[in-house]
């Protein structure tokens, strides 16, 4: 999978996002997962400012609007993940055949609609 103006080209999984349930693994270009962790690390920058934060007793307002905004930044990671999961690895096992990733996916759909 690649980011290209904004957009997930997703690869092919080639065995890569088979789910037998000892090792399930999926393939991200070193593009995405760079961008990934890029987020990640900012996320986790958040993270300490928050807690820098509630030491410093800032003004809980304050501190609400930053979590805020680090839910909303864990959540474009999400949704990253998921466009690229459903684009590749999901649209090949339908095609094999493996009609169980649908309620797989539902399930994870259900757990991020959750937060």
């Amino acid at each position: 999978m690649e980011i290209m103006d904004s957009k997930i080209v997703p690869e092919k999984c080639n065995d890569h996002c088979i789910s037998n349930d000892s090792a399930r693994k999926s393939h991200h270009s070193d593009k995405l997962k760079a961008n990934m962790i890029t987020r990640l690390n900012r996320i986790e920058g958040q993270i300490r400012g928050i807690k820098g934060m509630i030491e410093k007793d800032t003004y809980c307002d304050d501190v609400i609007t930053q979590i805020s905004a680090t839910q909303a930044a864990l959540n474009s990671v999400a949704k990253i993940l998921l466009e690229g999961h459903m684009k590749s690895c999901v649209v090949e096992r339908i095609q094999d055949g493996d009609d169980e990733i649908v309620d797989e996916l539902l399930v994870t759909i259900q757990r991020l609609m959750k937060k």
